[in-house]
C-alpha cells in the first residue's frame, strides 16, 4: 500500500548498536547521552548541596545525642538519628568522583564535617554536665566506639539505598534511609566529644576513628552504586578520588575483620592466664644412703661377733593438691548484642574486651558490689583474659560462691 504524497515518509531505523554497547545500555539504569548526563549530574550536585537547615538539624541531633548519653537510653539515641538532617553531603562525596571537581569535593566534605562538629560540641557540653550528675552509667556509649558487622551492614544498606533513590528520583529526599547514615555517623562523634570532657575511658578518640572510617565506607558504597548505574568518573581526579575511597574501604574491612588488632599487639593475657590447674605431686627429699648399725653379740665360749642390721629405707610421700571445679557462665544481654569486660569493677573502668551473647566465660570467686551493681571477676577463653562483668549479664546453672 502506497502512502499519499502529502504524508511524510517515516525515517529509516538507525543502525544497530554494537553488541558490547547494547549489553552495557541494557544493564545501565540511567541511559543518558553525554549532554543529558552532564545536566543530570549538575542537577543532582545542586540537590546534594546542603542549606542552613542541614546545620540547624545537625545541632538539634547533637543536643538530643548528649541527653541520650546522660540518660543511657537506647530510645534517645534513635531519636537523635531521627532528628538529624538529610545526609546529602555524605552522598555528595560519592558524586564528587563523577563530577571530578576538587572544589565540589571540598564543599561536601566541609559541610559534613561542620555538621559533625555541632554534634561533637554538644557532646563536649554533655561531658561537662556529667561532672555535676554523679552516679551515671555509660553502657550504651561503648557500642558506638567499635566496629561490628551489624553496623557496617546497616551503613551499607543506608548508603546504597540513599544513592539509588536519589539517582532514580533526584527531586526526592529519602529520609528513611538517611536515618541509618546519621545513626552510624553522628552518634560516634557525639560519644567522642562526651568522652573528651567527661574522662570516661574508651570513648575518645575511638568515636572519631569510627566516624572517619564509616564516612569513607559511605563514600565507597555510593561510588560503587553510581558506577553500576552508569555514572562513572570522567576525569583523572575522579578516578584518583575513587581509588582513595576504595583504599579507605579496604582499611575499614581490615579493622572490621580484627586483623588490625592482631597486628597492633595481639591479645592481652593476665599473669594468671595459664593452662588449667592439675593435681600437683610433692615428693619429700630422699634420705642419705643408710649406714650399717653394728651391735656386738657375746657368746660364752668365743670372742664377740658382730651382726650388721640395716634401717628401713624411707618411702616417698605424695601430696595431691586438688583445684576447685571451674564455674562457667553464658553471656546473656537480651537488649544488646553482647556485653563489655572491664579491667576493674565499675562503669568508669577501661574496657578490655567485648563478648557476644552466648559466649562462655569462667566465673572466678571474687565479686564486689558498687552501688546497686554487683561485679563478677571472670576469665575469657581462649586468651584467658581476666576482667570484670556485671552479674546480671551472666546466666549459669552452677553459681559461684557469694552470688
Amino acid at each position: 500500500m502506497s502512502l499519499p504524497a502529502s504524508q511524510p515518509i517515516p525515517p529509516q531505523s538507525s543502525a544497530p548498536l554494537p553488541p558490547a554497547r547494547s549489553r552495557r545500555r541494557n544493564r545501565s539504569l540511567v541511559d543518558l547521552s553525554l549532554d543529558e548526563r552532564s545536566a543530570f549530574v549538575r542537577q543532582l550536585a545542586q540537590r546534594l548541596t546542603p542549606g542552613a537547615d542541614f546545620f540547624f538539624f545537625s545541632a538539634a541531633s547533637g543536643a538530643v545525642a548528649a541527653v541520650a548519653i546522660l540518660l543511657d537510653t537506647p530510645a534517645m539515641y534513635i531519636l537523635a538519628a531521627l532528628l538529624a538532617p538529610f545526609m546529602a553531603p555524605a552522598v555528595g562525596l560519592s558524586l564528587a568522583t563523577v563530577v571530578g571537581s576538587f572544589r565540589y569535593f571540598f564543599e561536601t566534605l566541609a559541610s559534613i564535617l561542620i555538621g559533625a562538629f555541632f554534634v561533637f560540641l554538644f557532646g563536649l557540653l554533655g561531658g561537662v554536665a556529667a561532672s555535676f550528675l554523679p552516679g551515671l552509667t555509660y553502657q550504651q556509649t561503648i557500642f558506638h566506639t567499635y566496629f561490628s558487622w551489624p553496623d557496617f551492614l546497616l551503613l551499607t544498606l543506608g548508603a546504597a539505598l540513599t544513592t539509588l533513590l536519589l539517582v532514580r528520583a533526584p527531586q526526592s529526599r529519602p529520609l528513611v534511609t538517611s536515618v541509618a547514615l546519621a545513626y552510624e555517623l553522628y552518634l560516634p562523634v557525639g560519644v567522642a566529644g562526651y568522652g573528651l570532657t567527661s574522662g570516661v575511658p574508651g570513648l575518645w578518640p575511638d568515636g572519631l576513628i569510627v566516624f572517619a572510617v564509616h564516612l569513607g565506607w559511605v563514600a565507597l558504597i555510593g561510588t560503587v552504586v553510581l558506577a553500576l548505574l552508569g555514572l562513572r568518573p570522567l576525569t583523572l581526579f575522579g578516578y584518583t578520588l575513587a581509588s582513595t575511597i576504595a583504599l579507605v574501604g579496604i582499611v575499614a574491612a581490615v579493622l572490621l575483620s580484627g586483623v588490625g588488632a592482631m597486628l597492633a599487639g595481639g591479645s592481652p593475657e593476665s599473669p594468671a592466664a595459664q593452662s588449667p590447674a592439675v593435681p600437683q605431686e610433692t615428693t619429700l627429699p630422699t634420705a642419705a644412703p643408710p649406714v650399717a648399725q653394728v651391735s656386738p653379740t657375746v657368746t660364752p665360749s668365743a670372742r664377740p661377733t658382730f651382726t650388721a642390721s640395716l634401717p628401713p629405707s624411707p618411702t616417698p610421700t605424695v601430696t595431691i593438691t586438688l583445684a576447685p571445679t571451674p564455674v562457667w557462665a553464658r553471656v546473656y544481654a537480651p537488649e544488646f548484642d553482647g556485653a563489655v569486660v572491664r579491667a576493674e569493677p565499675g562503669f568508669d573502668s577501661k574496657v578490655i574486651k567485648i563478648v557476644d551473647n552466648g559466649d562462655l566465660v569462667e566465673v572466678l570467686p571474687a565479686t564486689t558490689k558498687i552501688g546497686q551493681t554487683v561485679w563478677v571477676n571472670v576469665r575469657i577463653p581462649p586468651e584467658n583474659i581476666e576482667g570484670w562483668m556485671v552479674q546480671t549479664l551472666l546466666i549459669t546453672a552452677t553459681p559461684a560462691p557469694n552470688w
